[in-house]
């Protein structure tokens, strides 16, 4: 079950740099803040790529947390920008954007895949007893 895990994340991370860097050069329109929207997508793209990286080279209850707060903090960019206009809120660029799309669609799917399967990992993750094996029963288990 763990590798499982650590693959959906890494998968669905994967995707959500994908379409982040496939989308940054599209993203340099986008007007305020000291942050180009260009930029802002680069960003995201390679943050994504790291923890999908990390991910898959240490699958540790922190590791997973990161994951999650990755995928979910673009999730819910992705809404929030959706539903409100807030407009340029400190270095950040007014990045509302109302209309929907395929690629929207295929990062939505991704990081609600990287959030979900991280969020498993977390809370199953480090259930081990020190010095107990993995796939070793606990001394607790019934027989």
């Amino acid at each position: 079950m763990g590798i499982l895990l650590r693959l959906l994340v890494a998968a669905g991370l994967a995707v959500d740099a994908y379409v982040h860097w496939d989308f940054a050069p599209d993203m340099g329109f986008v007007e305020g803040g000291s942050i180009g929207g260009d930029t802002l997508f680069r960003v995201q793209a390679v943050v994504a790529a790291l923890a999908a990286l990390l991910i898959l080279a240490l699958a540790r209850r922190w590791t997973y947390a990161v994951a999650f707060l990755v995928a979910v903090s673009v999730l819910g960019a992705m809404f929030l920008y959706y539903f409100l206009d807030v407009g340029s809120v400190g270095p950040f660029p007014d990045m509302y954007d109302p209309s929907w799309y395929q690629e929207k669609t295929i990062a939505l799917i991704g990081e609600g895949v990287a959030a979900a399967a991280a969020l498993i990992g977390f809370l199953t993750g480090g259930r081990r007893s020190p010095g107990r094996a993995p796939g070793e029963p606990s001394e607790t288990a019934t027989v």
